[in-house]
C-alpha cells in the first residue's frame, strides 16, 4: 500500500500549509483530500508536489507491503 504520511511530515518540516498549496500553487482541494485518505494520485500530481515542495518522491509517499503480499512471497 502507498501512504502519504511523508507528505504531511514534509509540509510540517517546511512550514507549508495546505492553504498555501491550494492558493499559491493551484493544488486542488480534492488532491489534498486524496492525500489525507491515502487514495491514488497520478504521477503528474506527485511530480507537481515534488516541484512545489522542492523535495523527492520519498518525501511525498512511502510504499508499505501488504501483509498478504509478503506471505505470498515467502512461500
Amino acid at each position: 500500500m502507498i501512504t502519504y504520511k511523508p507528505f504531511w511530515e514534509t509540509l510540517k518540516k517546511k512550514s507549508i500549509s495546505t492553504y498555501a498549496l491550494i492558493n499559491k500553487h493551484g493544488v486542488s482541494s480534492s488532491t489534498i483530500n486524496r492525500l489525507r485518505h491515502d487514495e491514488p494520485l497520478s504521477t503528474m500530481t506527485i511530480n507537481d508536489l515534488c516541484t512545489f515542495l522542492h523535495c523527492g518522491v520519498n518525501d511525498i509517499l512511502q510504499y508499505i507491503p501488504d501483509a498478504e503480499a509478503e506471505e505470498g512471497h515467502s512461500a
